[in-house]
């Protein structure tokens, strides 16, 4: 078993918390030398596979099926006592404290208290990650193949909802929609742009559940 790190937006974050999000979906790096009409995914260590085989799924960087991946999120440290420090996630801004905070030993936190000052997803340490995932399948397809009931795996709102106290974010304007797959698609867009979900590049399909680990 591998650990990897994956980053979510907030709103994913609140999601993959909720028990609403259990895949994720990451565009394929490609490799044109063998022509556009059969492109090749290539693996470490030299391993290549055409894109559309089967394999290519055993080439996915995120990992394989058993692997787990910890999540990157903006956080900050709030307190230092005598053996714990206590953390804050900004994803989490608006729920209680006991939702918000998350404890490590203070041998493990290598970052002063500073109250006001968010440290960035991307640089997030292990040690101060409160989500660990466990990879339940992988797969490679194109894009707009997503299906409706993968579409609500990803996290957005269900066909004919939305959730009243969702955040203007990519779901503006307000309102309901015919499909989960359009609330993707937006989603998709807010994140990679419009013009990368028109252009429908492979991706991987990683398909996961939210597992407790000792810290």
């Amino acid at each position: 078993m591998r650990e990897r790190p994956i980053i979510f937006n907030a709103d994913m974050v609140r999601a993959v918390l909720d028990g609403r999000k259990t895949q994720t979906r990451r565009i394929i790096k490609l490799d044109h030398e063998r022509g556009m009409q059969n492109p090749v995914v290539r693996g470490k260590g030299g391993a290549v596979s055409y894109v559309g085989c089967r394999l290519a799924a055993t080439l996915c960087p995120l990992g394989a099926v058993g692997d787990r991946l910890w999540v990157r999120e903006a956080f900050r440290v709030h307190s230092r006592a005598t053996d714990v420090a206590t953390l804050v996630y900004k994803a989490s801004e608006q729920q209680s404290w006991t939702q918000q905070t998350h404890r490590v030993p203070i041998e493990k936190c290598i970052k002063p208290a500073v109250v006001d000052k968010w440290t960035p997803s991307i640089h997030m340490p292990r040690w101060a990650s409160r989500i660990t995932l466990e990879i339940t399948g992988v797969r490679v397809e194109r894009l707009q193949d997503i299906s409706e009931h993968d579409s609500v795996a990803e996290g957005v709102p269900p066909a004919g909802d939305l959730l009243p106290d969702y955040p203007d974010t990519y779901l503006t304007p307000k309102g309901d929609f015919a499909t989960a797959k359009v609330a993707f698609q937006r989603l998709w867009a807010s994140i990679y742009g419009a013009d990368s979900w028109q252009a429908n590049p492979w991706v991987w399909v990683i398909e996961f559940k939210r597992v407790e680990v000792e810290r």
